[in-house]
């Protein structure tokens, strides 16, 4: 019994530490429960402070944070109020087990008091004072919730206005004009991040050098170039030059304009002439139709004026009501079977480029040059004053180039467009697959006048596109064929 009785003595003084052990710490707990409110307070206390210094934009930052904390506060809050819980019923029930065992040094029945002291042994064991963690399970330490604007704030003093842009400077080296494209490209004078696109602006012109204010086009304009060049492709070069300018622009402001640079972009532009053409034949610029009413009222009233006190016809010699009437002294109409218009520029020197494309439905047509002597009732390729490729496509399909009479059949698909190259001075007139750029036939001789573009059609139209420089694949073939023996030896004539 003795032994039994220094047993639960020692069961008692254990519990009895324990119990010191789980009010110390529950005044742990609650010292940082309290730490956790108190730092917490401070935290926002300093938080409020920091974002009095800021203007309102970060109210959503702040709120945000503000969140954070107490999100934080309320998890050590429920941390340390479980740990709290399960500490106060630790220690009612050591508290009351101790009161059992205190009252069990009491019993006198041996019988009971083993009884007594078993049970005490075993609610010991199984008691929850000794499978607590008397440490605890989170700090009151909120320092990682704190924060320093410091930085931001010197940031938000710095804060001026935007910077304008200063121009930029386009290098005409770098610049490109080819195939009715033009590149513009442009470097700024110095380094300046703040640039967030460009805006180019261009115009065409017939001056030379700085654009004129008096009587010129308005600027085209080009926005939110992110690069520092720009290609403007698929252009119709109607004007010998074109004027461009670019500015930059940053999130607030558009700097000023560079010195504007002046590219030359001339090419061959030509209508065909209304005034000469045959009177079946519908014109209308860069268009021409066969026609077969074509002036039949006005021509029977003509030859009835002509013939009239006199046996021996005249031939056709006016036009419609459409057609201003051809002027006195000039070369007369094309008549016969002469179903032929010309254009109304001539090629005196370097070289030229346009295309043609033909109807689908067309029955015959011709494309190539001609003499301004070209008689009214000559026909393309049958003298030595014009020279041209015939596509056929009554009854038989044939394709030939023809000069002077001459015919050289052509084993070659004809091609959607026709690409014409007159190099004047070189004297070569070459035709192309205006898609694929390759060569069809081209003629050799020398040309003693100046040449008209011309075109003959008959049951169908053609359309032309003028305005276009001679494509670089053009070139780099002319470079090649230059160096070789043409095939079309047997048309090629220099004429006196």
């Amino acid at each position: 019994m003795d032994s039994q009785k220094e047993a639960l003595q020692r069961i008692i003084s254990t519990l009895a530490n324990k119990n010191d052990e789980i009010q110390n710490f529950i005044d742990t707990l609650n010292h940082t429960l309290k730490g956790v409110q108190e730092n917490s307070s401070n935290v926002l206390s300093e938080l409020d402070e920091e974002f009095d210094s800021l203007y309102s934009i970060l109210d959503e930052v702040k709120e945000s944070m503000i969140n954070s904390i107490k999100q934080e506060q309320a998890r050590k809050s429920q941390e340390l109020q479980s740990q709290l819980s399960q500490c106060n019923n630790a220690l009612e029930n050591s508290e009351e087990l101790l009161e059992f065992a205190a009252r069990s040094l009491d019993i006198k029945e041996p019988e009971e008091f083993s009884k007594a002291a078993r049970q005490i042994k075993d609610r010991v064991t199984m008691a929850s004072a000794f499978r607590l963690s008397l440490k605890p399970k989170v700090s009151d330490n909120m320092t990682h919730l704190m924060v320093d604007f410091s930085q931001e704030r010197q940031i938000l003093q710095t804060l001026k206005f935007l910077p304008v842009p200063k121009a930029p400077e386009i290098d005409p080296v770098e610049c490109l004009v080819a195939d009715n494209s033009v590149t513009v490209a442009w470097r700024m004078p110095e380094e300046d991040n703040k640039i967030d696109h460009f805006i180019l602006e261009y115009r065409k012109t017939n001056f030379d050098g700085l654009p004129r204010v008096k009587d010129e086009r308005c600027w085209e304009i080009i926005d939110n170039i992110k690069g520092t060049e720009y290609t403007l492709s698929g252009l119709k070069f109607d004007s010998k030059y074109m004027n461009f300018r670019v500015r930059a622009c940053n999130k607030a402001v558009a700097g000023e304009y560079s010195d504007p640079v002046t590219l030359e972009t001339k090419a061959l532009n030509f209508s065909l002439d209304n005034s000469s053409s045959h009177l079946n034949l519908r014109v209308e610029d860069t268009c021409v139709e066969w026609d077969p009413t074509g002036g039949k009222g006005q021509e029977s009233k003509i030859k009835g004026k002509e013939n009239k006190g006199s046996g021996t016809p005249s031939p056709k010699r006016t036009s419609t009501g459409s057609r201003p009437p051809a002027v006195r002294g000039s070369r007369d109409r094309f008549t016969g079977e002469s179903y032929t218009v010309l254009g109304d520029t001539a090629i005196e020197s370097g070289q030229h480029y346009w295309e043609v494309k033909a109807q689908k439905d067309c029955k015959s047509y011709s494309v190539g040059v001609a003499y301004k002597t070209l008689g009214k009732f000559d026909q393309l390729g049958k003298t030595n004053t014009s020279w041209c490729i015939h596509v056929n496509n009554w009854l038989q399909n044939t394709f030939a180039a023809k000069h002077n009479n001459k015919v050289k059949a052509l084993d070659v698909t004809v091609p959607e467009r026709i690409g014409v190259f007159c190099d004047f001075d070189g004297g070569q007139l070459s035709f192309y697959d205006a898609n694929s750029k390759q060569l069809l036939y081209s003629f050799k001789t020398k040309f003693t006048q100046p040449v008209l573009p011309g075109f003959m059609v008959w049951c169908g139209g053609l359309s032309l596109n003028t305005g276009m420089q001679v494509p670089s694949a053009v070139r780099t073939l002319q470079k090649s064929e230059n160096g070789m023996t043409g095939s079309a030896s047997s048309l090629n004539n220099i004429t006196q």
